[in-house]
């Protein structure tokens, strides 16, 4: 994984190759960080298979409808997934009824750009099928049972239990 940061806080982490990813220039130079001693500390507590806890220090950057979906993203419990059309429906009660499309919310999602710790992964299609994951479908499986949630096969999720806070 790749991870950027603007010299405090974590503003991006991507798999390797993952769809959307940066285009690393010249300018991006490896460093020591507090904020990436964070994120190791907390990516290995996750692919431990144990609850990670306190996030590190995030700033994202983006429109404010991304901005909204990714703050959303972030409410979704570990080991909980949450539909595409739930976000466009809470984003819809949050605007006093301005409608918004899943599609909408799948392109933000789908551009979320701190993998894994902002929880996209948890989002699936209103029937319970695993769509879109800019770091493969295979990943997005991988992360959904380690959080225990149960896969019925690659592409279908039991249950669709928590809705956004």
């Amino acid at each position: 994984m790749t991870m950027a940061s603007d010299g405090e806080c974590l503003t991006g982490l991507w798999f390797d190759g993952q769809k959307y990813f940066p285009d690393v220039s010249a300018d991006w130079q490896p460093a020591q960080l507090p904020v990436f001693d964070e994120t190791r500390v907390w990516l290995d507590r996750y692919f431990s298979g144990s609850y990670p806890g306190m996030v590190p220090p995030l700033r994202l950057e983006g429109t404010p409808f991304r901005l909204t979906v990714w703050k959303l993203l972030q409410n979704i419990p570990y080991g909980q997934v949450v539909t595409y059309k739930a976000i466009a429906q809470k984003i819809k009660e949050q605007c006093g009824g301005t409608a918004v499309s899943a599609q909408a919310v799948g392109g933000a999602v789908g551009h979320n750009p701190v993998s894994v710790i902002v929880p996209c992964h948890r989002v699936v299609g209103s029937d319970g099928c695993l769509t879109g994951y800019a770091g493969g479908l295979v990943r997005k499986e991988a992360l959904l049972q380690l959080e225990g949630v149960r896969c019925r096969d690659l592409f279908c999720i039991e249950p669709l239990t928590a809705t956004p806070r």
